[in-house]
This record gives structure tokens, sequence and C-alpha cells, in this order.
């Protein structure tokens, strides 16, 4: 039996709200969120990540959100590392000194709530399988965020395998990410052409891997796939993700929600 610690904010169970926070190196955005449609209770609100972005820093933006919406309850976070047991093991995008944080007791103190903390991309992920592209496929989903980098989420009959980092793959001697991110193509000046041949051939590796049943493609890039994914060759079908900026706000309620629940 867990033994219950006065110092850590309690949640009613069940819960049929949570809120969701979304925290990415430019901006930090959260809602309020329905566990059971995946629909944003509240209007999305954004505040620029600060700058340096310690956890102290960041700490007071989560607070001010999680108190300007007038919630007191469960929380959920993404965080741009990979996350352990709630523990930071990286930092994308943020500041470094993140490195060895536990995020959850972090947030759950400045916020005098529960927080529940994971990887952005396996966020989307969750968000995709639940109300989604990837709603009601069973057996292998890859989901890939293309945008500053590539995030990953793989899911296993709608259960998620954390911090799979597929961005990081090596191929031709080369990070993944560091020739076929969305950021390469702006920066490089890349037709949607030219890029989706790095993408393919990024894509297929990944598919030899690990054969899954569905590609699911997120990343601002992907409110453009029309002009990319066609161009795609693979054996797996390649959806667009549907729930675009929503994503990670209703990924970490989800998570959270589901967790507590555990």
């Amino acid at each position: 039996m867990t033994e219950f610690d006065p110092a850590v904010p309690s949640t009613p169970e069940p819960t049929s709200q949570a809120f969701g926070i979304d925290i990415g190196g430019t901006g930090i955005k959260g809602a309020l969120v329905d566990i059971s449609t995946g629909k944003l209770v509240t209007e999305r609100v954004r505040v620029p990540t600060p700058n340096p972005s310690t956890p102290e820093a960041v700490g007071k933006v989560v607070a001010q959100l999680v108190t300007q919406a007038g919630w007191s309850g469960l929380v959920g976070a993404t965080f741009p590392a990979v996350i352990q047991h709630g523990v930071a093991k990286s930092a994308a995008n943020v500041d470094r000194s993140w490195i060895g944080t536990d995020v959850d007791a972090e947030f759950t103190a400045s916020t005098g709530n529960r927080v529940i903390v994971l990887n952005d991309a396996d966020a989307a992920g969750i968000a995709e399988a639940r109300f989604g592209a990837a709603k009601g496929v069973e057996g292998v989903v890859i989901l890939l965020t293309f945008g500053t980098g590539i995030g990953s989420a793989v899911l296993v009959d709608g259960k998620l395998v954390p911090n799979t980092e597929l961005g990081h793959l090596e191929i031709g001697g080369h990070d993944a990410e560091s020739r076929a991110a969305a950021s390469v193509r702006d920066r490089e000046g890349l037709s949607y052409k030219k890029w989706a041949k790095r993408v393919q051939e990024y894509m297929s590796h990944v598919e030899y891997l690990f054969s899954p049943d569905l590609f699911v493609v997120g990343g601002g890039v992907s409110k453009d796939s029309e002009k990319w994914v066609p161009l795609l060759d693979l054996n797996a079908p390649v959806r667009p993700a549907q729930l675009l900026n929503d994503a990670g706000i209703v990924g970490a309620a989800m998570a959270a929600a589901e967790r507590l629940g555990e």
C-alpha cells in the first residue's frame, strides 16, 4: 500500500476534468479539458516561455495559468524532455538546469495542485489515439511531430511506450532530425517536394524497424499535409494529426487522469 504523503495535494477520484498545460521552448499554453470528450472547456491561454527557462521561472508561469483559470484539481503537463517517473533526463529548448529535476514535484509545489508530467510528443500521441487520427486503431501506431526537431510517440493497442525519441535515429551518419525536421526545410529553403524526399528516407527507416499499422504526422507542417504527405511511399497509411495546437493540452490532461486511475 502506498503511504499517503500530506505534503502532496490530493485530487478527488474519479475526475471528469483536468487542466492541461503544454510547455514549449517559446510558449506555454493551458486550458481545462473535458476528459470524456477531449474538448477544451475553457479558452486556450498562451504565455511566452520565460528566458531563461529555469525551473523557478517556468513554475511561476504554470502556477499563473492554473490560478488564472480558477482551477483546483488535477493538472497534466507536457515537457520537452525525456521524462522518467516525473524526472527530466534531458532538456530540449529549455534551460539545462532542468536535467535531473523532479518536474512533477516542482509543478506540484508551485501550483498547490497534483501535477503529472510527460514528454510533449507522447502527450500528442495519447490525444490522437483517444480522440484524433489514431482513434480506434489497433496494433502499432507511430506519431511523428515535425517541428524544431522530430518528436515521436509509439502506441501499442492504444497503450503508450514512453520516451522513444525516434527523431534521433542515425541515418546516413546524421541525426535524423538534423536533416528532416520542419525547421530544416525552413532554414534551407527546401520545397515540400525536396523536403518530402528526406522525410521519406527517414520514415522508411522507422517503418523498417517497427512495421507500424499507422503513421500519424503532426507539428506545424501537418496543416499543409496535402503538399507533402501524398508524396510519401510507405506500406503503412499516413494520416495528418487532427488535434493540431490542442494535442499537447488534451494529451497531458488525459495522461494525468489515466495515470491517477491506475
